[in-house]
C-alpha cells in the first residue's frame, strides 16, 4: 500500500501549522516554503482538510489556515481518509456500497485471503488512529527541528 502524495503532504501540512504558528493562523506560502509544498497542491489538499472539518480559514493580511481542533484531536487517520479515503488494501474487502466503486467480488463468500487482507488494512488504520498531530510535534521537538514563527510578527527594535 503506498499513500498518495495528497494525503503525505496533508499530514505535513497540519503538522507544520501545528508547530510553527503558534496558534494564529498559517499562510500557504510560508507553509509551502517550509514543506517544499506547491502552494497551488496545498490549496487542493485543505480545501478536502476544509471540508471534513480539520482546518478552517480566515481571509485579509493577518488571515491564513488555522486547526479547527487541538492537535491532540487531529489523528493521521482523519487526514488520511479525508484525502485518500477508506483504508483498503484491496478493493474486494470494502462495506462500503459506493456506486463509483468497482463491482463486487464474485469469488468474496470463498476467498481465503479476503480476510486477511481486512485484518492487515484494520491494523493499518488502528496505527492511524493512534498517531495524532501531537505526537508529531513530539517527535519534531526530540529531533530538535526549531520552530520558525510567521515572519508577519517577527518585530525587531
Amino acid at each position: 500500500m503506498k499513500l498518495t502524495t495528497k494525503s503525505r503532504y496533508g499530514v505535513r501540512a497540519v503538522f507544520d501549522i501545528a508547530y510553527h504558528a503558534g496558534g494564529l493562523p498559517a499562510q500557504i506560502k510560508d507553509i509551502s516554503d517550509r514543506q517544499q509544498i506547491s502552494p497551488r497542491y496545498l490549496e487542493q489538499i485543505f480545501q478536502k482538510l476544509k471540508k471534513a472539518g480539520i482546518l478552517g480559514s480566515k481571509r485579509g493580511p493577518r488571515g491564513g489556515y488555522f486547526l479547527l481542533k487541538k492537535p491532540s484531536e487531529i489523528t493521521l487517520y482523519d487526514i488520511v481518509t479525508c484525502t485518500e479515503g477508506p483504508i483498503e488494501l484491496v478493493f474486494c474487502v470494502s462495506d462500503i456500497d459506493d456506486e463509483c466503486a468497482a463491482p463486487p467480488c464474485e469469488r468474496k463468500p470463498q476467498c481465503v485471503a479476503s480476510p486477511m487482507w481486512k485484518e492487515i488494512g484494520d491494523k493499518i488504520a488502528d496505527i492511524f488512529r493512534s498517531t495524532t498531530i501531537q505526537d508529531l510535534c513530539h517527535r519534531a521537538e526530540e529531533l530538535g527541528i526549531q520552530r520558525q514563527l510567521d515572519a508577519r510578527f517577527m518585530y525587531y527594535i
